[in-house]
């Protein structure tokens, strides 16, 4: 296949299939090229009831479409340099994450109960939806509320304070309540078809690990429970990749009880999850509103520290 005509296949119907193939495909959940794209060859073909070799085929054809394929790192550099970033509304919090938070990447904010992880849900929510210029990527927010912590009221506020409609904005945030950790994978599965038709620029799952915690606990199950969420890490992942989101996950923290010296939190999920994100935020509280963010792990960012606030209006810089 010429590029010119891998230019043109924008939609499953471009690929040069029959109406029954497409239809099957359909039937079984790849309705766009980015689920064709990242599927399994094996599963593909054995839910769609094809030959192996033509379940190859047609992912091939997707992910040549979707500039799926071997690149110089230079082409890589050029392609990093146009990927967009949200604006947290701290400059100091910005600067730490390198410009703001990135789409094709997995951020991690842990810490403490109140230490801020919701209120950045909340103003990656709003701010997402601003212009290019003032920080944002003109997008919608899905937001997966695993905790029941997600608050109107504070989208109301975080929205006036940026000088937007506050039911506009909340309009573009769709919710979801996740009540166990199966319906939350399977949320985040339908998001495959949502994302590409809604303009949804950021994905939150607020937290990630809840629901499986509290369904796996003891260490019986925790083989169970760390293959469950290293798929549903995958699964986040490759939405982040594939459909240029930003995803953010929250994370609680546990105390080690090995640890004598020094900071004894750690988060929860372990191996797994310290290796999925790209970007690992450790939050912890200051005196007062203040709020102190680290990075954990990030291969492009050095290690370093921000201090901001939590404001009625949302995340600020402290005014000095």
């Amino acid at each position: 296949m010429s590029s010119a005509e891998i230019r043109k296949i924008r939609r499953v119907e471009d690929l040069g299939l029959s109406t029954s193939l497409i239809n099957k495909l359909r039937e079984a959940g790849y309705r766009t090229l980015e689920a064709i794209a990242v599927a399994n060859v094996n599963e593909l073909a054995s839910i769609v009831g094809i030959p192996t070799p033509t379940a190859q085929r047609i992912i091939n054809k997707a992910r040549e479409a979707l500039g799926l394929r071997f690149m110089t790192a230079l082409e890589l550099k050029k392609e990093r340099l146009h990927i967009g970033r949200v604006t947290t509304s701290s400059k100091k919090l910005d600067e730490l994450l390198g410009g703001g938070v990135e789409t094709r990447t997995i951020t991690e904010f842990f810490g403490e109960y109140g230490t801020g992880k919701t209120q950045i849900c909340h103003q990656l929510s709003v701010n997402v939806q601003l212009p290019k210029e003032k920080g944002g990527l003109e997008g919608r927010a899905l937001y997966i509320d695993a905790e029941g912590t997600f608050r109107w009221e504070r989208i109301d506020a975080m929205a006036r304070a940026v000088g937007l409609d506050p039911d506009k904005v909340m309009e573009n945030i769709i919710w979801a309540r996740a009540i166990s950790s199966d319906h939350q994978m399977a949320i985040v599965e339908e998001a495959m078809d949502l994302i590409p038709k809604e303009n949804i620029r950021l994905l939150v799952v607020d937290s990630v690990t809840g629901h499986f915690r509290a369904e796996y606990p003891g260490r019986e199950n925790l083989a169970v429970r760390q293959q469950k969420l290293n798929r549903h890490l995958h699964q986040l992942g490759r939405i982040a990749e594939i459909y240029d989101v930003a995803v953010i996950v929250t994370n609680q923290v546990m105390a080690r009880p090995d640890v004598f010296y020094g900071d004894p939190t750690t988060a929860v999920g372990g191996h797994i999850l310290a290796h999925a994100p790209g970007v690992r935020i450790q939050l912890r509280r200051g005196r007062g509103n203040r709020r102190i963010a680290r990075i954990v792990d990030a291969p492009h960012l050095p290690e370093s520290e921000a201090v901001f606030i939590i404001t009625d209006e949302g995340i600020r810089d402290i005014e000095e």
